[in-house]
């Protein structure tokens, strides 16, 4: 827990270090004094004074603040000249202007700086592999197979999520790397059409990780260079494994082939009866994702006295081997009503019934049994070298205005109803994702913490009186007004602008804490 707060506070700090400082350098610019420079809310932890101007390290560490002085418009106090010339709310509409737009466009600058940062060192990313693609997938019948690796559209190289966004109007055929050898796959769709039925199929792999009964954990490694993800071990003509006992403790979410030590560890060798599938169960063991690695509260697991640790091995009298089958079948129910399924542990195999019940996941209703999955996701990092400043600049360059474009778009379907306003997340979402991001490489972290400097950017310039895109709107309606707005009116803006963005800051909240309970 220690490890994620100190994540979240190395995450958050520069952005907000730099949104301020943005503010901060354009009030210097055109000779505004800055009273206060604070990173975070409250009180002032410590703090030290240099020139006109107190910085301070505040309690509260979810945003900051630059305190400039006279930026008080409902302020009777009389100035002086020599106060006049220093204070914010005397300054042109231009200075205002330069000076309010500073802080997103630090952050626009910094998600550009962290990019090209990280192209020119050389970026970690993951493996763009395709998911299970079934007989019933549009793009198994283009000749796209479970596990192929995109490598290139059209004459365009793939290496990286990110280059997706670039994807041309048309895709007359695909390159993948299947097993060591590259295959041109003719497509003959438009771009669109193509990334959405890429997006069907790029579901995560599983790890090639079984569970015992007793639940101990097993690595499964072929003789293959490169290695096989669960999905692709059960589909191949691989004829012998061996399996490797894991320390369970030490198993994250995301799962590197290439980076588990097997030094010091005996395998056993398992050959194939008939299928892989047949073969491991008849050793007793099942994916990982079919053990229960905790349940919820008050939940139909619950009251079944189900376990951590315990495997379902089959529902509605039907063996299953993934828990998307477990999902489909609960989902087939249609009604709250009861279904019957068989459990194993270190006590052996039993059946047992539940009745599922109606949950809500992000504004929508699904059967659940409350139970979350032990699965852990197949994750092969590959090294991405720079080709060059020129390269790199406009790499950089692209995926700041991809990324604001998308962003802009994101917020614009959350206000046009198109989106739930349970996808906004708070400050535990956000540390959450940059934990795990973390966790996987710091090419990902940097990647996140760039989207999210634009995030920032953006939303600093919505048309919200107290945000910087509401004093912006000030600064226009001054223009159209031939002067300041009156009295009343600034007061009331300012009170409609605080209850917005507390709605949104208890949103945020109540998100986050939904999704903990």
């Amino acid at each position: 827990m220690l490890e994620k707060v100190l994540i979240f506070f190395i995450f958050l700090g520069p952005l907000v270090f730099f949104h301020e400082l943005g503010h901060f350098f354009f009030a210097r610019l055109f000779g505004v004094r800055v009273e206060v420079f604070s990173i975070g809310f409250g009180p002032k932890l410590f703090s030290f004074k240099r020139g006109d101007t107190q910085y301070a390290f505040s309690l509260i560490p979810l945003g900051g603040y630059v305190k400039m002085f006279g930026d008080d418009p409902l302020s009777d106090t009389e100035l002086t000249p020599e106060e006049e010339a220093v204070a914010y709310t005397k300054k042109g509409k231009w200075a205002r202007f330069c000076i309010v737009f500073g802080g997103p466009l630090a952050n626009f600058i910094l998600a550009f700086f962290i990019y090209f940062s990280i192209i020119t060192a050389g970026e970690k990313v993951p493996q763009i592999k395709f998911g299970p693609v079934t007989q019933e997938v549009f793009l198994h019948s283009k000749g796209v197979r479970t596990g192929d690796i995109l490598t290139r559209i059209n004459t365009q190289e793939i290496t990286s999520f990110d280059d997706l966004n670039m994807v041309d109007s048309q895709v007359e055929n695909i390159t993948v790397d299947r097993a060591g050898d590259s295959k041109i796959l003719a497509v003959g769709l438009d771009g669109m059409k193509f990334l959405e039925e890429f997006s069907k199929i790029n579901n995560n792999l599983r790890a090639p990780i079984l569970v015992s009964a007793t639940g101990e954990s097993f690595y499964v490694k072929t003789d293959r260079d490169s290695p096989l993800s669960l999905e692709e071990i059960l589909e191949s003509s691989i004829t012998s494994v061996e399996i490797y006992k894991l320390d369970d403790k030490k198993l994250k979410m995301q799962f590197d082939p290439k980076k588990v030590n097997l030094e010091g560890l005996v395998p056993e060798l398992i050959n194939l009866n008939g299928s892989w599938e047949k073969t491991f169960i008849l050793k007793k063991l099942y994916p990982r994702d079919l053990m229960i690695e905790s349940i919820l509260m008050a939940s139909a697991a619950e009251k079944a006295k189900l376990k951590g640790k315990d495997i379902i091995i089959g529902i509605a009298g039907k063996s299953i081997f993934n828990f998307d089958q477990l999902k489909t079948a609960v989902q087939s129910l249609k009604a709250e009503k009861p279904i019957s399924i068989k459990v194993l542990n270190s006590e052996g195999v039993k059946e047992l019934e539940l009745t599922p019940t109606y949950k809500e996941y992000n504004g929508e209703k699904a059967l659940s049994i409350g139970i979350k999955s032990g699965i852990i996701f197949y994750s092969i990092m590959v090294e991405i070298e720079s080709k060059g400043f020129i390269d790199t600049l406009s790499k950089a360059y692209n995926r700041t205005v991809e990324g604001s474009i998308k962003t802009f778009l994101g917020f614009k379907k959350l206000i046009t109803g198109e989106v739930s306003l349970k996808h906004v997340g708070g400050p535990i979402a956000i540390g959450q994702v940059a934990s795990d991001s973390f966790n996987i490489s710091l090419s990902m972290f940097f990647r996140l913490m760039a989207i999210i400097s634009i995030n920032l950017g953006i939303i600093n310039l919505f048309p919200i009186p107290v945000l910087d895109g509401g004093h912006i709107v000030f600064i226009l309606f001054e223009l159209v007004n031939k002067g300041p707005l009156s009295r009343k009116k600034l007061m009331y803006a300012q009170q409609v602008g605080m209850s917005l963005l507390f709605l949104l800051i208890f949103v945020a909240l109540f998100n986050d804490i939904s999704r903990l309970f």
